[in-house]
């Protein structure tokens, strides 16, 4: 498989984080090019597979933008105003087109954790 795919789980909850919006940009200099929003499913995953596949998975630097404020304030959790993390950036290099990209997020209200799955 080749491509980009994320999973997004909710460590204060113990669960999959259900109705996370993610924004996907591609770094164009100093600047960041949107190339689509996506919605994570009950199992904490994009629907319709890799969010880049085919021609759209070129080599380059890559922002994903979690909204987790947004979530955290969907499940119930008290959060600060503002909210100590609101927005995730994980910003990340796709080197190789013929590889899978795996960027998973842990998160709670006041942690997160990201590494290259597979």
């Amino acid at each position: 498989m080749t491509g980009l795919t994320t999973h997004v789980l909710d460590t204060a909850l113990g669960k999959p984080a259900a109705g996370l919006t993610i924004d996907l940009f591609k770094i164009e200099g100093e600047g960041r090019k949107h190339l689509k929003t996506v919605v994570t499913n009950s199992d904490g995953r994009v629907d319709g597979g890799p969010i880049l596949v085919g021609d759209s998975f070129v080599a380059g630097t890559y922002e994903l933008l979690f909204r987790a404020g947004d979530y955290l304030r969907a499940t119930g959790a008290k959060l600060p105003d503002p909210a100590f993390f609101d927005l995730v950036p994980i910003r990340f290099g796709i080197a190789d087109t013929a590889a899978h990209y795996h960027v998973p997020l842990l998160i709670s209200p006041y942690s997160y954790s990201t590494y290259r799955g597979s």
